[in-house]
């Protein structure tokens, strides 16, 4: 599937989640923070989200990342070879995402590489889910996790496992970037 079909596909679900509720724009945009414009947009496919707005439509309709995004990709099989491995980037960010393992129903576990260019960071606003459990094992370069007022530098081997809650931040060393794996466990 191309980017352009995903990115489709994306656009669609999200008009479809918000209609479910019996949502307006306006109430979205109210929900999340993100303009009317920009929802509509997002929605028509004119524009693909960044993770961080991404990140706010998920809070809003109690969905993670990674759940959303398999719900766009066809069905997946036990098992997933490399080009069949749903890839999502944000380019305004420096962030590639690679669902290794996506979610599926009878598995509680996901699997993810994450990928962000030297000096990227991500800032997300609030979890998709409260404490949900999370563990990150860095593969190369440095990267930077805050969570609250909690900070976390890990260097290529290191494991960070936590439950997620509030504010977070991934960035990534200025001149390295980083590329981790990410194992997210659905509650």
């Amino acid at each position: 599937m191309s980017a352009s079909d995903t990115d489709d596909r994306l656009a669609a679900r999200l008009a479809e989640l918000r209609l479910q509720r019996g949502w307006s724009l306006d109430d979205l945009a109210m929900a999340t923070g993100i303009s009317r414009a920009s929802l509509s947009r997002i929605e028509r496919a004119e524009t693909s989200p960044t993770a961080a707005l991404l990140n706010r439509l998920c809070v809003a309709y109690g969905l993670t990342m990674s759940r959303l995004l398999s719900e766009v990709e066809e069905e997946a099989a036990l098992l997933l070879k490399t080009e069949q491995q749903p890839v999502w980037r944000d380019d305004a960010s420096g962030f590639q995402r690679r669902n290794v393992s996506p979610p599926a129903s009878h598995f509680k576990a996901e699997v993810v590489e994450g990928v962000l260019r030297p000096g990227a960071r991500i800032d997300y606003d609030a979890p998709p889910i409260q404490g949900l459990e999370q563990h990150i094992w860095l593969q190369s370069g440095e990267l930077t996790i805050s969570m609250d007022d909690q900070h976390w530098t890990l260097q290529a081997g290191d494991c960070l496992r936590f439950h997620l809650t509030g504010k977070s931040a991934f960035a990534a060393h200025a001149e390295g970037g980083a590329r981790y794996i990410l194992v997210v466990c659905k509650p």
